[in-house]
């Protein structure tokens, strides 16, 4: 049974980082690190923790637990898992996340090379996103190739366009780190830690799973432990990757002081990459933002035709792919604002059950599996971020978030977190007590097998 080679394993984890690092994940660390000016190393660790860390955990757990976020989820129960996977499925991709790609193509990588006379027209972002995603749909037509059109090519231009960016700014400085401001300048650990939430990666790895194991079956990996092995190599290049493309931007974003404050990560990259390279700067961005997009969109639109037209057999993988592609399109024209204040409040409420569910994936053996366990977490954890996602849209219960705020944590946003491990705990105690079917059956085996 073979085994992926060197080379292969770099190209499926080129390929895992390019469907990972999308538009956000260049806008998001620049602000992070003008924010966080003389702190931001200890905020990027924070954002790393959540931004590099959990999506390299996401994969791994998917691939122990069978390759599929819903046999992850199955582990609580066969109904959670139905819900949660189209849940999550929808959110990553053609309600918020794919739609998302096209539109901050259009803005960082389109707009400002226009006219002003047609900038407030409707048109121009039309054109883009109908073109934008007919190429999506043209790299997804054949996912056996994915990982040479991704890995092989969009991926290393990417990497070369930021590291052009970030050597220039060493050879060229802008500037000393100016002071921290807001939630930066006392818990800047914490406050990056909830910035990572944002790239939306750790959700995304519960859907890329299935696409990296496919990656690495389509070398010809078939046995279930090297393809275990093969998807963790690689989620380790990725996350490599991802880390020091964040260390660069955030780096660039902390230097950044002197030449103002801007409003978000977008207008700090352009100024930074206008200062450094002048005119050209611009055009250098938008091809960056524009790949960075275009790879994320791929592995999202081909992962999402595939779980979908799996569950509606009806339905080939490519007509999904068309569906997806087209009603993507139409999301993204009601603009990059309004997408991002929709996905808040589904993020504050669907995340944290991502990352109990990873981390449980992970000490599934050494708790024997109990379902109990995964239920008592999963409930706990739902309790407290559901209504942190009802509170971000003003339809909290003040009598149940005034009980919440004394939460440990809870101020710096993951309250969840104590609440999970106690039910996790709870749920132990019971499982023990009163072990399932299921359960008896898998020790049973495990004694078995030591015989």
């Amino acid at each position: 049974m073979r085994d992926l080679t060197t080379r292969q394993t770099i190209t499926v984890g080129l390929m895992l980082f390019a469907l990972f690092f999308g538009a956000g994940n260049m806008i998001f660390p620049p602000a992070l690190g003008q924010a966080a000016g003389s702190n931001v190393w200890l905020a990027m660790l924070g954002f790393i923790i959540t931004g590099v860390g959990l999506p390299l955990l996401g994969v791994i757990a998917v691939s122990l637990s069978g390759g599929n976020l819903q046999t992850l989820a199955g582990r609580v129960h066969p109904v959670f898992a139905v819900i949660f996977t189209f849940v999550v499925y929808l959110a990553i991709g053609p309600f918020l996340a794919i739609p998302r790609t096209g539109t901050v193509t259009f803005e960082m990588g389109v707009l400002p090379f226009l006219p002003e006379a047609v900038k407030g027209s409707w048109v121009p972002l039309f054109i883009t996103t109908v073109v934008y995603f007919a190429i999506t749909f043209w790299l997804c037509l054949n996912p056996s190739k994915l990982v040479d059109r991704i890995g092989k090519i969009l991926t290393p231009a990417l990497l070369i366009i930021i590291g052009i960016m970030f050597v220039q700014s060493l050879f060229q400085p802008m500037g000393g780190m100016g002071q921290p401001t807001g939630a930066y300048q006392e818990t800047a650990f914490f406050k990056g830690f909830l910035e990572g939430y944002l790239t939306l990666d750790a959700l995304a790895a519960m859907v890329f799973g299935i696409v990296v194991t496919a990656a690495v079956q389509n070398q010809g990996v078939t046995d279930r432990k090297k393809v275990t092995w093969s998807t963790i190599k690689a989620a380790i290049i990725a996350a490599c990757g991802l880390g020091l493309v964040y260390l660069a931007l955030g780096y660039m974003g902390a230097t950044s002081f002197s030449l103002g404050q801007s409003e978000n990560g977008g207008q700090i990259l352009t100024t930074v990459v206008q200062h450094l390279f002048g005119p050209l700067g611009s055009m250098l961005l938008g091809a960056a933002v524009t790949l960075a997009c275009l790879t994320t969109s791929v592995g999202l639109v081909t992962a999402c035709s595939r779980f979908f037209s799996d569950r509606i057999p009806a339905i080939s993988y490519k007509v999904m792919a068309a569906i997806l592609c087209v009603f993507s399109a139409g999301v993204a024209n009601i603009g990059l604002t309004q997408l991002i204040a929709i996905s808040v409040p589904i993020l504050m409420a669907i995340y944290p059950l991502a990352i109990v569910l990873m981390l449980l994936a992970f000490f599934h053996k050494m708790f024997r599996g109990h379902r109990a366990v995964y239920v008592g977490a999963i409930v706990a954890t739902a309790l407290i971020s559901l209504m942190d996602g009802l509170s971000s849209v003003g339809l909290s219960i003040e009598a149940i978030t005034s009980i919440y705020k004394h939460l440990p944590l809870h101020k710096e946003g993951i309250g969840w977190l104590l609440p999970a491990i106690a039910g996790a705990l709870l749920g132990f105690l019971w499982g023990s007590l009163w072990p399932s079917k299921q359960t008896k059956q898998e020790i049973y085996q495990e004694k078995a097998s030591n015989l």
